[in-house]
């Protein structure tokens, strides 16, 4: 008897925890829940973090994110006003600001994610199909660096005004996509480019008319740099003739001055040659008078002759 009291005791026991775990749950501070019962909603939402409770096996708590979620878009091919196709590829933020609406419109984030795709890429397409491609890369005008590469019409081409740009192209996005979003208990947050490109076809022919600009460009300074090179190359002719004339012409004036000392060198020095033999044979024939004769010596020679010559100059001085 005891056995089945304690039995039975144990059964409460397990069914009252049994009936507590299913009926409490914990709702975290970055959670919000619905209750539903049979399906349907019941109740408010619940965004109060901490223990909740529900009826056991007839309602159903459903737990959703309050927190900043993705949404990451397909890259797509979009035409512009202008009729350049181009790759567009986009991502936004947004989060659930309604969960009891977000659980009746979409049930859950697969379906939200679903919903964004249809209603984001569709935007998105409709705002660039309005706009020129130059509205969609700038967000503002820029005063341009004029550039001597290229010519009026390619820098008109290329510093173009615009009107709108990015910043307000995705602003207007935001503003349309999230009156449909609100809708669905979803708050769009925010919307950006990811990356604009052009198609791989229009990009070959840019990248081609790129390539001939700068071919043009490098076509146009080896042209100049040529010309630049022959009149350098005419210059230093120029003047490497006129400095070989000129110093052909100062080397003339130093050999004729050359010439013309060393000739009155030769002169000078013929000069005193003739003097110094004269001198030299004056003493030479004195030191001859002085050996050759003493103070008892006696000689008679004419005065005529060679030996004497010298006292006949001085005889006649």
């Amino acid at each position: 008897m005891k056995k089945s009291h304690y039995s039975i005791f144990i059964a409460i026991a397990a069914l009252s925890i049994f009936i507590f775990a299913s009926s409490a749950f914990i709702v975290d501070e970055k959670e919000q829940v619905i209750i539903t019962q049979f399906g349907k909603p019941v109740g408010g939402q619940i965004v109060t973090p901490g223990i909740h409770f529900k009826i056991p096996l007839i309602q159903k708590a459903h737990i959703f994110d309050k927190r900043f979620l993705e949404w990451d878009g397909n890259p797509n091919q979009v035409p512009t006003k202008d009729k350049r196709f181009i790759w567009v590829d986009t991502y936004a933020r947004w989060r659930i600001s309604s969960p009891l609406l977000f659980f009746q419109r979409v049930n859950n984030e697969m379906g939200a994610q679903s919903r964004l795709d249809d209603i984001l890429d569709g935007e998105v397409r409709n705002a660039i199909a309005r706009h020129d491609l130059v509205e969609l890369i700038r967000s503002s005008n820029r005063e341009p660096e004029i550039s001597e590469d290229l010519t009026e019409g390619e820098q008109a081409d290329t510093f173009l005004q615009i009107e709108v740009g990015r910043e307000q192209i995705t602003r207007a996005i935001i503003d349309v996509a999230a009156k449909r979003t609100e809708e669905l208990g979803i708050e769009l947050l925010d919307l950006r480019f990811k990356r604009i490109n052009y198609v791989e076809e229009v990009q070959n022919k840019i990248f081609d008319r790129m390539i001939s600009e700068r071919q043009r460009v490098a076509e146009r300074f080896r042209s100049e740099g040529q010309g630049e090179a022959s009149k350098i190359l005419g210059d230093k002719e120029r003047d490497l003739k006129q400095i070989q004339s000129e110093a052909y012409r100062t080397a003339q004036e130093i050999t004729g001055k050359a010439d013309a000392e060393a000739a009155a060198i030769y002169a000078k020095a013929y000069n005193q040659t003739k003097q110094s033999q004269e001198f030299y044979r004056f003493v030479k024939t004195m030191e001859t008078y002085k050996s050759s004769m003493s103070e008892k010596d006696w000689l008679i020679l004419s005065t005529k002759g060679d030996f004497f010559k010298f006292f006949d100059s001085q005889s006649g001085r």
